[in-house]
């Protein structure tokens, strides 16, 4: 062995080291016939094995997250309205070995080789993209390269605007979005307003309705370069029409952030934004239901014929082209955009315009069920997927309320409402149809799921009004668990909803293929509450 190691050092032969059992063996390669020995397919077997074993053999500890968010989605009334979920295949996509290859660049100019099929696949996404809201490719382009919505909009920013030139969009608290930039009197909360300077346009209070005659104002002072007609929380259409006019004033860009509404565009059961903006961003995964993802639609061809009467062709591909790579992200997720394509694909289905209109009955319903039970709407309805509710004149605010909801296994989210000063403890609750309406929800099951909601509240009234005065979230917590009545009151209220929806469908698993179908979520919080106490 000494001697071998000597020849090895000083180059009269070259080793192939191969693991065995914990131990290496040296063979000399000047012998081999090009091939590997069964000796050492056999020790190669030692990693090769683990690569194609199942999840509950190599993490039976992500496994069994994975099973308790089965349960958790099977058993419970998903309102978020930004949720949705994905269908079999999509997820099917999005697990695939298309998670495996890099391709750097766009279709036709890689940085890497053995891409021909992350081409075909992103050619094929673009043209379903383009084709799912009724584009003519000679006068639309899209880049569905994106991570994320956020990460789209801020890209879209970088392409088309210097540092600190100036943005226009939905103030936070009256239903906008973090990326179209958000700052209080003392911060920047969001890095947009941190690389560009941005001003709010807002409600009129009184009506719960965009203020244009305001925006139309502050934009005549702002001056922006750009202006977002999007919005995170807001359950009236926009008025593309009226935006159009104040851009084309100001010589603006107009940027439509369609996330929460794409679906219902796609499936032309509400106004599009395509005949007005220059450009329309979006989220995937909300009411599109595809995987989680962003697109870029940009405008091509001619823009104007100028003064001299030469055409002026749009510049945006190149800029937002080169913004999203090299500019700021590295490779595109290969396996999330074959995903988005088939999504993309079931948006053109007649099946999936019923479903969004069913989305829009759903909402229609929801939010009058909750109206005849005294509830005050932002805006006092709704004309899309969601209904806002300011919780304020009920004397509770959305933190404790989402809490309560939580417990009895309903998912909504807390959210500002105008006049609210903090995002934190905000004054309202957002809920939305999207979800339940995958699941098979029609309006009538839609009035159990206010009847339901109805009871949350009543239930999170009492607990407040046993908190000591003063008391934060966590106090309101401690009050529940400290207090037997709550907690049954509680435990009875979710086994209600619990068999509620399980009489639904799942989407994207069997029901028999389940590990958990019932599982005591209420007293988990209480567990890691008190954990959490000591």
């Amino acid at each position: 062995m000494a001697m071998l190691l000597r020849r090895v050092a000083v180059g009269i032969t070259k080793p192939n080291v191969s693991p065995v059992n914990g131990r290496f063996l040296l063979r000399n390669t000047a012998s081999s016939t090009g091939g590997s020995t069964a000796e050492e397919r056999e020790a190669r077997a030692t990693w090769i094995k683990p690569l194609n074993l199942p999840i509950e053999v190599v993490a039976p500890e992500v496994a069994e997250i994975i099973e308790l968010e089965k349960a958790r989605q099977f058993q419970g009334l998903e309102l978020i309205p930004s949720e949705n979920f994905c269908a079999r295949a999509v997820m099917e996509a999005v697990g695939s070995i298309m998670t495996n290859s890099y391709s750097e660049g766009y279709p036709g100019a890689r940085y890497y080789g053995g891409i021909e099929y992350a081409d075909m696949i992103e050619n094929l996404c673009k043209e379903r993209a383009l084709e799912a809201f009724r584009l003519d490719p000679a006068k639309w382009g899209v880049n569905v390269q994106t991570f994320t919505g956020s990460i789209a909009n801020f890209l879209t920013y970088t392409a088309l605007l210097k540092p600190h030139e100036r943005i226009m969009s939905l103030d936070l608290p009256h239903g906008g979005h973090l990326s179209h930039g958000y700052q209080t009197a003392t911060k920047k909360i969001s890095l947009v307003s941190v690389f560009f300077e941005t001003m709010p346009y807002r409600l009129d209070e009184s009506t719960g309705y965009i203020d244009y005659d305001g925006m139309e104002r502050s934009a005549s002072l702002f001056r922006p370069k750009l202006i977002v007609a999007g919005a995170t929380a807001y359950s009236r259409l926009y008025d593309y029409a009226r935006i159009r006019k104040i851009c084309d004033k100001h010589k603006a860009i107009m940027l439509a952030d369609m996330a929460h509404l794409a679906g219902l565009v796609a499936a032309d059961v509400i106004p599009s934004p395509f005949e007005y903006a220059d450009i329309v961003t979006t989220t995937t995964n909300k009411s599109l239901r595809g995987p989680r993802g962003a697109l870029i639609f940009f405008r091509k061809g001619v823009k104007e014929i100028n003064k001299k009467g030469e055409e002026v062709l749009y510049d945006y591909e190149d800029k937002i082209n080169s913004a999203v790579f090299p500019g700021f992200q590295g490779s595109p997720h290969n396996h999330k955009i074959a995903g988005l394509a088939i999504a993309l694909k079931q948006a053109t289905t007649p099946e999936y315009k019923a479903y969004q209109q069913q989305v829009l009955n759903n909402s229609s319903k929801f939010a009058q069920c909750l109206i005849e039970k005294g509830y005050e709407l932002v805006s006092g309805g709704t004309d899309n997927h969601l209904v806002l509710i300011n919780l304020k004149i009920k004397g509770i605010d959305g933190s404790r309320l989402e809490k309560v909801l939580d417990w009895v296994h309903i998912a909504a989210n807390k959210n500002t409402v105008p006049g609210d000063v903090s995002a934190m403890v905000p004054g309202g609750i957002r809920m939305g149809t999207p979800a339940l309406t995958s699941r098979g929800f029609l309006e009538a099951d839609f009035v159990k799921v206010a009847e339901f909601f109805d009871e949350a509240l009543k239930l999170a009234l009492k607990i407040k009004a046993a908190e000591p005065k003063g008391a934060k979230l966590k106090d309101f917590e401690a009050t529940m668990q400290l207090n037997k009545e709550f907690q049954s009151e509680i435990s009875k209220l979710r086994r209600e909803v619990e068999e509620f929806s399980k009489q639904f469908p799942t989407v994207g698993f069997e029901k028999e293929t389940m590990k958990y179908r019932l599982k005591n979520r209420v007293l988990r919080h209480m567990q890691s509450f008190a954990a959490e106490s000591g």
